[in-house]
Formats: C-alpha cells, sequence, structure tokens
C-alpha cells in the first residue's frame, strides 16, 4: 500500500465528487464498524488516502460494505505488517472510521480512495470471520483550553515552516506542497497532515501521533519528529552540494588536465606530473638507499604514477616519497681524528670531567687506527645530578668530532610511537623521533643525544624504553625498522649520548646495553675555576658589559661557599647574573669606571650569605646528636641523627620510636644500631638497664623529606651511643657507612657526592668505611684529599671511638653530660685515636 503525491489525490478526488452523489456524512457514522486492517499504513481525520486491498477477506468486506450502501469502514493499522490473518490483538486499539470515495477493480484487488472521519477506539469484535466486525467509541477531538492557545499557535507555526522546508529539500513532495501550512487554518487538521505526509515516519511514530487526542500534546510529540526529518534532509542536500561541487571541479580539472597534455604532446613538452614522477624515480636512483628501501620506494612510486592526484591516497604516498629520498642513506660527516685537537675543544667548552674526555679520546684511538670494517660506536649514558653539563657536554662532544647534533627530550614521553612512529594508515603519520633526527642532521653518523632517559613511562600506548632497546643496541640497530618508513635504516654510525639523574628508574635491559660514565658533583676549586672560564664570560657578554668588570677569586669564592648550595652550577650562574644585572644598573645609572667584585661587593649586591657552617656545630651540642652523610638526585648533603631518651611507663616495657619519614631500610639499620648498643653498653661505660628503664626516640629532621638506605646505620649508632653514655660527638664530624648486629662497618656507595657536600657543609674530618678507601683515591683530587681528614673505620668500636669525645663524667651518669656550651672547647683527637687501627688518611 502506497501513498499517492497531494495532487493526484485531489484530481482523481475532483472526478470522484463529480460522479459521486452520495456524500458521506460525520452524523452517518454507525457504533458498528467493518475493520479492515492496514499494512504500515496510518489514516488520519480529514485526509484523503488510496488504500489498495488485496486480501481476500479484505476484499469481500470492502464488497458487502459498498454492496449494501454503508460506505463507511473502519481502519486501523497493524501491529505486526507480517502477519496474513491478524485477529483483534494484532491490531492497534485506536482506528479511523473512513468513507469510501472511490472504488475500482485491477486485477491484483481493489483501488480505494478513502477519506478519514473521525477517530474510534475498539471496544470488542462482534465478528472475526471472514472478516473482522467491531464495536467502536466514537472520539471527539478536544477543544484545546484558552490558556494554551498562544503556545499552540507558535507550534502550529514551528510546525508550518519546518514542513515547507522539508517540502523543498525532499524529493518524494511536489513543490505545491510548499504552501500548505499557509491554506490550513486548523491546528488540529494541519497537524493530523503533516504526520501523514511527512515521508520517511515509521508507522509506530504516525500511530503514536493518532493516538493523542489533546492537541497541545500530540502538536509536542509530533516537533521532534520533523525536526529530525528536517535535520537528515539538509545534511543529505549539504553532502549531495559537496559531492556534485567536488565531482565538477574534478571533472572540470580532468578535462584542462587532458587538454594541457595534448597541447604539451602537440609542442613536445612532458606534463608537470610527468616530469615530477621522473624527478622522483631520479632522486631514488641517487639517494643511496639499500636494496630493500629501493625496492619498496619504486614499487611506491609505481603506486603513485597510477593514481589520480585528487585521491586521497596521493599525498600520503608522495609524503611518503619524499621522506625515503630525504633521508641520509649514504651521506656522511668525516670525523676529527686529530686527538690533540679533539683534546682542545673538549677543555675549552668543560672544565674536569676526565672521565668522559678520556673514553671520547680512547674512542677516536681506535677509529684512527682501525680504517677498515666497521667501528662499534659507544652508548654512552651521563648519569650525574643536575647542571653537572651532560647536556652540555654532548654538543661540546659533537663539535669535538665534526659531527652534526641532534637532541631530543624523553622526559614524559610516554608514546611508544614517539621513537618508532606510527605507520602510514594513520591519517597524519609521521616517522618516530629518531628518523626524523637523522632527516633533520642530514647526515646518517651525528651526536644523537637522548636527554632524561630516566623519565621515560609506559602507559596504554606502550613502553617507549623497550622500544629504545633496539635503537640502543650496537647488535641490532643496523637494522632499525620505523613503522613509517617500513624498511631497515643503519644507526650503527650514530653515536647515541643519553643522560640520567637517577639510574633506578631505567629499566634493567635498557641500563645494560649503555655505558654508564657517573658525573658527581664539582668541587669547590672546579666550581671557582668554571666561573671564572666559562661562566662570567658568558654573563658579562649576555649583558653587554664584557671588559668592564672583574670577578676576584676570593668574591668567585664567597659567592660559591655562601650563595650556593649544589652539585652542579646551575644556580652559581644565576648568582653571577644576579651581580652582572646589579652592574649593569650602575653601569646605566652614569657610572664611568669598571668594577672589580670583591668579597665585600658580593655581600652588597647579593645580601648576606644564605649558607654557613654554624649549623655543624650548633646541632651536636648536646649527647645524642651525631652528623651524616647522604646522598640525593642534586648531589650530597648532611644530615643529623637525633636521638633522645624518656623514662617508660612502669605498666609496659620500653620502646623505640622512630620518626622523619624513614624507610623500612633506615628503619632496620635504627634497630640494628639500638642491638648493638644495648648489647656493648658496658663496654661503651654506659649503664646495662639505660634501655629498660627509657623509651628511645631516633628522629632524622627535614621529616617531610622521605629517607631511606643503609648507609646512616653508623650515624645512628654513634646517636645512640652518645645518649647512652652522655659524651658529646666531635663537633664537624661528619660519617657513613652500614653496620651489621656483629659491629662491621660496610661500604656504601656515592663516596664522592657524600664527601664534597660534607665539604660544602663545613666539615672537616670524615668516616667512611674501609672498603671505600680506593674510591676516595680514585674519584676525590689531591688538592680535597690533603684538605680534610678522613678514617676509615671496618668496626663500630673504632668509629666510635673517634666519634665521641673523651668521657668527662662518670659512666653511672649515661645519659647525662653537659652540653658543649657550659664547656671548653673541645680537644682535637688525642694521639691514641689520630692513628686508629684502620687505615686513615688526612
Amino acid at each position: 500500500m502506497a501513498t499517492k503525491n497531494l495532487s493526484n489525490i485531489l484530481k482523481e478526488l475532483s472526478e470522484a465528487e463529480a460522479q459521486e452523489e452520495e456524500i458521506v456524512s460525520l452524523d452517518n457514522i454507525p457504533e458498528t464498524l467493518s475493520l479492515l486492517p492496514l499494512r504500515e499504513v496510518v489514516i488520519f481525520p480529514g485526509l484523503m488516502a488510496p488504500l489498495g486491498v488485496g486480501r481476500e477477506s479484505s476484499i469481500q468486506l470492502v464488497n458487502e460494505s459498498t454492496q449494501s450502501g454503508n460506505r463507511i469502514i473502519g481502519v486501523a493499522c497493524m501491529r505486526d505488517p507480517s502477519v496474513e490473518a491478524p485477529g483483534l490483538e494484532d491490531i492497534y486499539p485506536m482506528g479511523v472510521a473512513v468513507g469510501i470515495r472511490m472504488m475500482a477493480q485491477t486485477p491484483d484487488g481493489i483501488r480505494l480512495i478513502v477519506q478519514g472521519l473521525r477517530r474510534f477506539r475498539i471496544l470488542e469484535a462482534l465478528q472475526t470471520t471472514p472478516y473482522l466486525k467491531v464495536r467502536v467509541e466514537l472520539l471527539e477531538e478536544m477543544p484545546a483550553a484558552a490558556e494554551d492557545m498562544v503556545e499552540i499557535e507558535a507550534l502550529k507555526r514551528s510546525l508550518g515552516q519546518m514542513f515547507s522546508r522539508i517540502a523543498q529539500l525532499s524529493q518524494e513532495l511536489p513543490d505545491e506542497m510548499q504552501n500548505m501550512p499557509a491554506n490550513v487554518q486548523d491546528p488540529g487538521m494541519l497537524t493530523d497532515l503533516i504526520a501523514a505526509q511527512v515521508p520517511r515516519l515509521s508507522f509506530q511514530e504516525r500511530q503514536d501521533v493518532l493516538e493523542t487526542l489533546p492537541l497541545k500534546e500530540r502538536m509536542h510529540k509530533l516537533l521532534p519528529l520533523i525536526t529530525r526529518e528536517m535535520q537528515v534532509l539538509e545534511l543529505g542536500s549539504k553532502l549531495q552540494s559537496e559531492v556534485a561541487q567536488e565531482m565538477g571541479k574534478t571533472q572540470r580539472e580532468y578535462y584542462l588536465r587532458e587538454h594541457m597534455r595534448q597541447i604539451q604532446k602537440e609542442l613536445g613538452e612532458g606534463d608537470e606530473r610527468t616530469q615530477e614522477i621522473d624527478e622522483l624515480r631520479t632522486r631514488i636512483a641517487e639517494a643511496g638507499m639499500t636494496e630493500e628501501a629501493r625496492k619498496e620506494a619504486g614499487r611506491e612510486l609505481d603506486r603513485l604514477s597510477r593514481m589520480n592526484p585528487a585521491a586521497p591516497d596521493y599525498n600520503v604516498a608522495r609524503t611518503y616519497l619524499d621522506w625515503m629520498v630525504a633521508m641520509p642513506w649514504k651521506k656522511c660527516t668525516d670525523d676529527n681524528l686529530d686527538i690533540q685537537d679533539v683534546k682542545r675543544v673538549l677543555d675549552e667548552d668543560h672544565y674536569g670531567l676526565d672521565k668522559v674526555k678520556d673514553r671520547i679520546l680512547e674512542y677516536l684511538s681506535v677509529r684512527r687506527f682501525k680504517k677498515d670494517g666497521t667501528v662499534r660506536q659507544p652508548i654512552l649514558c651521563f648519569a650525574g645530578p643536575p647542571g653537572v653539563g651532560k647536556t652540555s657536554l654532548g654538543r661540546s662532544i659533537s663539535r669535538a668530532l665534526g659531527r652534526k647534533f641532534i637532541r631530543i627530550s624523553l622526559g614524559g614521553v610516554h608514546d611508544e610511537a614517539e621513537i618508532r612512529g606510527h605507520r602510514r594508515t594513520y591519517i597524519g603519520a609521521l616517522p618516530g623521533q629518531i628518523i626524523q633526527g637523522i632527516k633533520r642532521a642530514e647526515s646518517n653518523n651525528p651526536v644523537f643525544m637522548m636527554d632524561e632517559v630516566d623519565k621515560v613511562h609506559a602507559d596504554f600506548r606502550g613502553d617507549p624504553s623497550s622500544a629504545l632497546l633496539e635503537v640502543l643496541d650496537p647488535e641490532q640497530n643496523s637494522t632499525f625498522r620505523d613503522h613509517y618508513l617500513d624498511v631497515p635504516y643503519d644507526l650503527s654510525n650514530v653515536l647515541f649520548v643519553t643522560t640520567a639523574n637517577v639510574l633506578d628508574s631505567i629499566i634493567p635491559p635498557l641500563r645494560d646495553r649503555m655505558e654508564i660514565i657517573e658525573i658527581a658533583g664539582y668541587t669547590e676549586e672546579e666550581k671557582i675555576a668554571i666561573a671564572a672560564t666559562h661562566l662570567v664570560p658568558k654573563q658579562t657578554e649576555e649583558h653587554g658589559i664584557t671588559g668592564r668588570i672583574s670577578f676576584a677569586e676570593d668574591a668567585l669564592q664567597a659567592i660559591v661557599r655562601g650563595y650556593t648550595r649544589e652539585a652542579g652550577v646551575r644556580s652559581l650562574e644565576r648568582e653571577i647574573a644576579n651581580v652582572c644585572r646589579k652592574a649593569t644598573r650602575a653601569f646605566a645609572e652614569g657610572r664611568e669606571e669598571p668594577i672589580e667584585v670583591t668579597t665585600a661587593l658580593v655581600e652588597e649586591y647579593l645580601g648576606a650569605p644564605r649558607y654557613e657552617n654554624e649549623e655543624a656545630l650548633e646541632r651536636v651540642t648536646r649527647p645524642g646528636v651525631s652528623t651524616g652523610l647522604v646522598w640525593t638526585q642534586v648531589g650530597g648533603d648532611i644530615i643529623f641523627v637525633e636521638a633522645t631518651a624518656m623514662p617508660s611507663p612502669a605498666n609496659r616495657s620500653s620502646q623505640l620510636t622512630l620518626t622523619g619519614q624513614l624507610g623500612d631500610v633506615m628503619r632496620e639499620s635504627a634497630q640494628a644500631a639500638l642491638s648493638w648498643v644495648r648489647a656493648h653498653a658496658a663496654e661503651l661505660g654506659a649503664p646495662v638497664d639505660f634501655y629498660d628503664r627509657n623509651d628511645i626516640h631516633i628522629h632524622v629532621p627535614a621529616g617531610a623529606i622521605p629517607k631511606d638506605g643503609p648507609s646512616a646505620g653508623i650515624a645512628m649508632t654513634t646517636a645512640l651511643a652518645s645518649l647512652f653514655t652522655g659524651r658529646l660527638a666531635r663537633p664537624l664530624l661528619a660519617m657513613t657507612g652500614e653496620i651489621t648486629l656483629s659491629g662491621k662497618v660496610l661500604p656504601i656507595g656515592g663516596v664522592k657526592e657524600k664527601v664534597l657536600g660534607a665539604r660544602r657543609a663545613g666539615i672537616k674530618t670524615v668516616l667512611l668505611p674501609e672498603k671505600n678507601s680506593k674510591d676516595l683515591m680514585e674519584d676525590l683530587p689531591e688538592s680535597i684529599r690533603s684538605e680534610m681528614t678522613f678514617h676509615f673505620v671496618k668496626d663500630v668500636s673504632e668509629a666510635l671511638a673517634l666519634a665521641l669525645e673523651p668521657t668527662s663524667q662518670p659512666a653511672a651518669q649515661g645519659g647525662g653530660g653537659a652540653s658543649r656550651k657550659h664547656r671548653r672547647p673541645s680537644s682535637p683527637l688525642p694521639d691514641a685515636l689520630t692513628n686508629p687501627p684502620g687505615p686513615a688518611m688526612h
């Protein structure tokens, strides 16, 4: 059953009315109606609609109704159109009484034109065979309330405007339907007419509108339905317009291109596209690609030559070929093999850092003698605190070798595609940072620096650290395959240099592939030399006062000691820049004579020194306090361990309290220290029952900073021994070392950083484990070793003999003793302790 357009319906209706004398009246609708089930068709009151009747029972219904002179029947939509013999339960309970206005016999059934008269609700079935006959309740149109008339008028206008737009856009409605809403004044009639005529509404949606009797609710129900249809039609119209425009443009370009090709053919010239393909083919041949890469590029070029330039994949293929021919497959720079010249350049750029410089010179020495075959490039990892020159050292290496320099920062990288690239199937795909860097360098043997390799993290997008395993493996990186290029690229000629602050966060397989060179913090002498050689000239040039200001050596020393406390030189450079700004202002205000920066001028420009050495003296003025050494990511430093005793309640045993955000390892060190001191209380001269009578509290200040590690064991033991015996710890003495329950002092790491931190804090004497003596000799210069006193101990008893002052009160007063401010200044170490059983260095 199909709905004809309104023009045909009106034409047939006028012809039928001219021949039909009987007028169907609303007053003649009986309460008992023969019911004609409809498939996916909903008739509305007052509207004309064509119907096709083909079911045998339905044909009989129509014939008997017309022969009896009763041309009014009931129609209702079926719930399921696939039911062949519908019963009352298969039909919606609300339908419309219609009058048959025209009927015609056809070979496949009967064609009717009916007019909707009034809604009805089915009450009961009076007959089921051969067709349904039902008793109905006729439903009246519910009048709208007076207060709703304004809203109904607004809804009527909205529905009318949208239907006119639908009629304009839809191919299924005639153009004259655009003016229909203006010719229908009754809101209810307009609502039913629009619900019947709007295409693409489902029969369920039309039935829902039919069953809604209140006019305002019916209009509200219809409004979103036609809004949706209008939006769909507008979108379809827009798409058709764009497609037509694009097709027109494509056809026009095709015709013009064909004409141009014919003209160029007549003139004996090649077209632009042919020239482009030939140029790409020449560049591929000259690029020096590997066999596999050349085959892949040729295959992509053949595909490009057969592709329409307007095709979406054309730019993808062209971009890929541009990357392939731009890669430096065979281009390289010649290394500077003059060892003395390379050493001179490295020394110009950086002070100290002998380990790194020696490694580069060793590599060049091998290159100088091994001229044939492949020379394995070192994979270096510079590990150390911030500000020691790791990143700038990579740039200096590239300048010394005469190679191009590429740097990428891996800090915060989470996506594996940043290393390996995206596959070409993705929109906007690009190679990874490795291939992009090689292309920018225009050389296949640059110095490639990967900054902050310890700050790479994995998430749902992959693990960049795992992707780096192939890049930083000399056995594998000769066939590195980027996802975008999808061909092997040789990275074996690249000198990879990575930097890291800590090594613990680097996955072990990646750490194993790199040659780690630890760069510790600078000594005070090194900082002064760096400032005089590099930082001062740099800052004076940046401030435009070169030649007008000079720094005395004692002024640089004052800045290093009083205004910075770091492993590197970044804060030192900032303070020098601060002095230069003050001097620049003085010149801007009219000063003519040059400025020589002295210690007094430093204090005038920078204020009072921020770091003093009094803390190392003041903190150990009472029993129970010792000075330890710690390693941090920014260098070494001193730390104080404080222990105190409180009488324990009689109703419970004594307990140990640990505070200061200590980690599990450090807590265990405190337990071991307490156990050793309790076991040797008599030997130390402390009351044997001291712990039984007192609760012990150990606190490590800077409580907001987490701390962990075993190297504070000897400092904790010293603090407890000082508390138990009442003996003060010696001033300006610090210690580090792990202890065991048997009293052994075990070696620790970070010796250079810890010693430099102690020196910055004004410490004069340092206790170290005996097995760390080789680290001190290797890592620290003679100037520092001669300036400070070092004792190497292998037993806790030796350490306590060196760390604690001699007892001045009876042992029975353990835990007592006067504070240092009430006693005479401490005497130096007695002769018997200057050369303890373990080796010592002064």
